[in-house]
């Protein structure tokens, strides 16, 4: 008896994965250049002559921007999809970064890393991560958000310590050059494999049960900008919304703003080369891989206001001690907050994402964690000024990282304020597409 090719079973990749793999190459292109600008502070001061006021501030704004965008973008996306939207983010963020290596002035500074790649990475923030997640996995959700959060972390791992090597060797232009190059390269693969719903190709979310009909794609009439502006107006009237807004704001203060922008400087201030305080950073990335994909597991089985209440209480009491491990060289102290500090790194975004989606709905949650994101990078954004400001007044950092403590001991308790989800509304309101 001969066997026919076509009656041979074959195993195929579900396309969710493929999916899944642009997205996480995506976000790991939008957290490269977030991430270099911490090791490009004191190279472009020493370059250009300029204080850390000014890049300070072109890193606030860049983080403001970053933040603003994403509810936009959650929007856009919901109007003209989800590939388009990526593709045009990436092309502007090769194009931001690639001007940095002609820039003479502040202000060209302040336009590029500030503007044109704010919008760029901001559209390929952790809502873009959330939307693809929702869309296109039934089982699994909270690992794969937790996946897509580790990708900024990756972004770290993979350019951080190459970017400082290059900043410190050949130049930073080298180093904005890399990051340029990468953003553009994506840009194809992505209009080759992305898609805005399993539909589009004739299939389902992963894990999705037999028999598993999509629902219909909602209409959109209204502007990106009318959707995020009436999401956030009717989310206003949640208490709910203004916890996870205040806490996620914090979360973006202790996180991005303070760490990723000053640590770096920092840590020189105590006599440790910048290559290897840029190597800490990126070892930081390494553990919150770790960290934020059992905190997706976690989410799938653990209340989620717990879990945050845990996250932030434990990272207020990390960030009061740091002023007594930076040293010249890595103590087995440092190295032990490090690994403590990596693993609570963004482990806050899965349960935040699932708040979300549990008091507001499946069809809302993507805008509405985009303007809990947005609240996240402007926190961010003043913490990155405030502490640059700390340090030219003080000469050091340690007020900085008392505030931010404080501040995380106090997100961890509002997280015990949030009640619990009305899930039958949920239900209601994706069903109703409301």
């Amino acid at each position: 008896m001969t066997t026919t090719a076509e009656q041979i079973p074959t195993r195929q990749v579900h396309r969710a994965w493929w999916v899944a793999g642009v997205t996480m190459a995506a976000l790991v292109a939008a957290a490269g250049f977030r991430s270099s600008t911490g090791a490009l502070l004191e190279p472009l001061e020493q370059d250009f002559g300029w204080s850390r006021s000014t890049t300070s501030g072109a890193v606030s704004l860049n983080l403001i921007i970053y933040g603003l965008t994403a509810p936009f973008a959650a929007a856009l996306m919901e109007r003209f999809g989800v590939r388009r939207v990526v593709a045009v983010a990436l092309t502007l963020v090769s194009v931001g970064s690639g001007l940095t290596l002609v820039m003479t002035s502040a202000w060209q500074l302040w336009l590029l890393w500030g503007f044109a790649v704010g919008i760029g990475t901001g559209s390929l923030a952790l809502v873009f991560g959330a939307i693809v997640a929702t869309r296109w996995f039934d089982q699994h959700r909270g690992v794969v958000i937790g996946v897509f959060s580790a990708a900024s972390s990756t972004g770290q791992l993979v350019f951080l310590p190459a970017i400082a090597r290059l900043a410190d060797g050949p130049g930073w232009r080298w180093a904005a050059g890399l990051v340029a190059m990468f953003a553009l390269a994506l840009v194809p693969l992505v209009w080759w494999i992305m898609r805005d719903r399993p539909s589009d190709v004739g299939t389902t979310p992963y894990g999705a049960p037999e028999g598993w009909t999509p629902p219909p794609a909602p209409v959109v009439t209204q502007s990106a900008a009318r959707i995020a502006i009436t999401t956030l107006r009717d989310s206003a009237r949640s208490r709910v919304f203004w916890i996870l807004f205040i806490t996620f704001w914090i979360c973006g203060w202790s996180t991005n703003g303070l760490i990723g922008t000053h640590f770096i400087p920092a840590a020189h201030d105590h006599g440790m080369p910048a290559t290897t305080s840029a190597s800490l950073l990126a070892l930081i990335g390494v553990f919150d891989i770790i960290g934020t994909i059992a905190s997706g597991w976690l989410t799938d089985r653990v209340d989620s206001r717990y879990l945050l209440f845990v996250y932030y209480f434990l990272r207020g009491l990390s960030l009061l001690v740091v002023p007594w491990l930076l040293a010249d060289t890595v103590h087995p102290s440092l190295f032990v907050f490090i690994l403590f500090y990596g693993l609570d790194w963004v482990a806050t975004v899965p349960p935040t994402v699932a708040l979300c989606r549990q008091h507001f709905g499946e069809v809302r949650a993507g805008v509405v964690f985009g303007w809990v994101f947005a609240s996240h990078m402007v926190g961010a954004g003043v913490a990155a000024s405030y502490a640059g400001w700390i340090r030219e007044a003080n000469g050091d950092y340690f007020g900085a990282w008392m505030t931010a403590g404080g501040l995380c001991l106090g997100a961890a308790a509002l997280c015990l304020l949030i009640p619990r989800a009305d899930h039958s509304k949920s239900e209601r309101e994706m069903s109703s597409g409301e």
